[in-house]
């Protein structure tokens, strides 16, 4: 079998580091640099051929300038005879932007899909990807992971009595609804309109919350609106006042923190696919890493091992 390396983009260094130490390995050493022009450079350190290859780098606030430095180092390591090249993107960006509902409008979730088979790439890893037909955007394969273990082990500690999963939109009922049943409690859904983008307008709510504790679970919190204004819809529907607040993604675009922080959820729990900022954190955010998950999976993929063994 290859040997395997481990290299980090400058995305999520913290979130390489972790997976590393779970793997109990070094991070293999590579030069990433910005010309004066702010073109970027990279280079390996270190002999790849013939390796098995995982880079990590996940999509942040700067999401065009960290796919960009993800380009670059896979034609770098693409070059240097890499065996087989695979990228570990927790967040994968653009993924919203997934088909046409209007007129003329691109489809750069597929544009990205292509844009990273080109520059070398053999197989993504990634998390809550915002739709299941993403996948078929690749021409090689890719392993959609989902972070569902890790919210149910947290909430079945927690024992919330009288408590409700909550969707706040249709797109996420299937996967609310497994989370609901995994923790052995009731599915209520937000039915919503987005007149435009980031903007949401709550219609209805289906399902019973009256009296009960409400547990918002959805793939991402961008700029907040759709779960503070989901949060408000709950409060209406006579929701107790201690509503959790659960995401994959915290993608936290302005104005999301002040939302959040006005909003005054019980807890506010994401995951570390996306880093975030100390002027981001909140009293009541509690944050679940994924470091674990990605290097079971790391390593069960080197090993040509089955990855639904490990979800």
């Amino acid at each position: 079998m290859s040997s395997i390396k481990i290299f980090s983009g400058t995305s999520h260094p913290e979130l390489a580091k972790a997976i590393a130490k779970n793997l109990k390995m070094k991070l293999s050493e590579i030069v990433i640099s910005r010309f004066a022009c702010g073109e970027i450079y990279s280079r390996s350190l270190e002999s790849v051929r013939g390796c098995d290859v995982f880079i990590i780098q996940t999509a942040t606030h700067k999401v065009n300038e960290d796919l960009m430095e993800l380009f670059i180092m896979i034609d770098a390591l693409k070059r240097a005879f890499a065996s087989k090249i695979h990228i570990v993107m927790p967040y994968y960006g653009y993924a919203r932007q997934d088909r046409v509902t209007i007129p003329r409008e691109p489809i750069s979730a597929k544009l990205v899909a292509d844009l990273i088979a080109a520059a070398g790439a053999d197989h993504v890893i990634t998390i809550a990807l915002h739709s299941d037909q993403l996948q078929g955007f690749f021409n090689f394969p890719v392993d959609n992971l989902t972070a569902r273990k890790l919210f149910v082990e947290y909430f079945n500690k927690k024992k919330i009595k009288n408590c409700t999963v909550v969707s706040p939109d249709a797109g996420g009922v299937k996967e609310a609804k497994r989370f609901a049943n995994l923790i052995g409690v009731q599915l209520a859904v937000i039915y919503k309109s987005r007149p435009s983008h980031n903007v949401s307008e709550i219609t209805t709510v289906v399902g019973d919350v009256e009296g009960r504790t409400c547990l918002l679970y959805d793939d991402m919190i961008d700029t907040a609106g759709s779960v503070c204004n989901a949060r408000e819809a709950l409060l209406k529907a006579g929701a107790n006042k201690e509503i959790y607040l659960a995401a994959t993604h915290p993608v936290f675009s302005d104005p999301a923190i002040q939302r959040l922080r006005k909003a005054k959820f019980k807890e506010i729990v994401v995951t570390d696919s996306i880093p975030i900022p100390k002027n981001k954190l909140l009293a009541n955010m509690k944050i679940l890493s994924v470091a674990h998950l990605l290097a079971d999976v790391i390593e069960h993929v080197h090993k040509a091992k089955s990855v639904t063994e490990v979800l």
